[in-house]
């Protein structure tokens, strides 16, 4: 039930699960961080992770704190992510099947692969970047990739692009903006801010097809 609980607490405020636990387990922090974002780009089944309100946080914290150093930050979690897309690619390669025949897998919808994969036949290789912007779709587009005809060596080149800047992007934002009062007494909403504009592309998607596509 702990493990739960404080799953709970760090989809809801990630920056205070943060705090508390630099607080009480300092440098253990940085392993903390590495399996929250290898788990949300590795693992399918878990695609609600805060990756983008985590990056943020861990800027902030780097800033105002000074126990967490960015310099070993941005370079563990570029590695963290890679890690975790190449082990979706190849469970995408090779369970592909099994997991499409189900219409649900924990927090996983069979839609959520049927969008992504409309998301790769609209941008082609530019999805493997662009995803990596986009909550839910950043997890599920590697097994797409690794399921889909797309080679390896390809994949692997936009991944790189993709992971260094996602991690590198958001977590420098957090950093330049930590010690301003509004991002701090407004945390939430500044997240919220960032999940918006990373989900415009799919939800202007969405309008096209539903609304300016009809005739």
């Amino acid at each position: 039930m702990d493990l739960i609980h404080f799953l709970l607490d760090f989809l809801k405020d990630p920056l205070a699960v943060l705090q508390a636990f630099l607080s009480e387990y300092d440098k253990l922090t940085y392993a903390l961080l590495f399996l929250v974002i290898f788990v949300e780009t590795g693992l399918i089944v878990m695609p609600l992770l805060p990756g983008d309100s985590l990056l943020f946080a861990v800027g902030l914290l780097a800033s105002t704190t000074g126990k967490l150093d960015i310099a070993i930050v941005i370079p563990l979690l570029v590695f963290a992510a890679l890690l975790g897309d190449n082990v979706n690619y190849f469970v995408g390669r090779k369970f592909s099947a099994f997991i499409k025949s189900r219409d649900k897998i924990l927090f996983l919808k069979r839609e959520y692969i049927d969008q992504t994969e409309q998301f790769y036949d609209k941008y082609g290789t530019k999805a493997v970047i662009v995803a990596r912007f986009m909550p839910i779709i950043r997890t599920i587009a590697p097994f797409v990739a690794g399921a889909g005809s797309m080679k390896y060596s390809r994949y692997i080149t936009f991944c790189l692009i993709g992971a260094v800047l996602w991690v590198s992007s958001i977590t420098l934002l957090g950093y330049f903006l930590g010690n301003n009062d509004f991002v701090k007494e407004n945390f939430e909403k500044v997240v919220l801010g960032i999940i918006f504009v990373s989900i415009l592309p799919m939800l202007w998607g969405i309008i096209k097809v539903k609304f300016l596509n009809k005739k």
